[in-house]
């Protein structure tokens, strides 16, 4: 407990109650309490330099750099909705029919169940 503790900054002795940079107001704390601010919106570490003020250096980072795409959270899997008069369905895979290139969810894929107007004869009774 009584034992001296070595600053690794400024290299002065100091008891374990003063030992942090803060504690001791240490001149030199520059060199190792080094923090770099992150974005808040993108999550990357923006690269601040010696006497700038962080808060306005992520500013700038966001008003200009930012990758930040707040519609790419909220992208829609399910798209691709059925071609079939009154069927609300959407699929996240596009099912396209073979005859008439129309897209169609599960219920309604095969040429029999939307009334295909593709080809001349439907292909299978599934």
């Amino acid at each position: 407990d009584f034992l001296p503790l070595k600053c690794d900054a400024c290299g002065e002795a100091f008891c374990k109650d003063h030992i942090r940079y803060d504690d001791h107001k240490c001149s030199s704390a520059y060199k190792k309490n080094v923090q770099v601010p992150v974005c808040p919106l993108c999550n990357t570490p923006i690269p601040v330099q010696r006497g700038e003020i962080p808060d306005i250096v992520v500013g700038a980072h966001i008003d200009k750099d930012c990758k930040y795409n707040p519609a790419q959270q909220k992208q829609k899997i399910f798209t691709n909705k059925c071609t079939k008069a009154g069927c609300k369905r959407k699929e996240m895979m596009k099912v396209v029919c073979e005859q008439c290139g129309g897209s169609f969810c599960i219920k309604h894929r095969h040429p029999l169940d939307h009334d295909c107007r593709g080809g001349s004869q439907p292909i299978s009774k599934a």
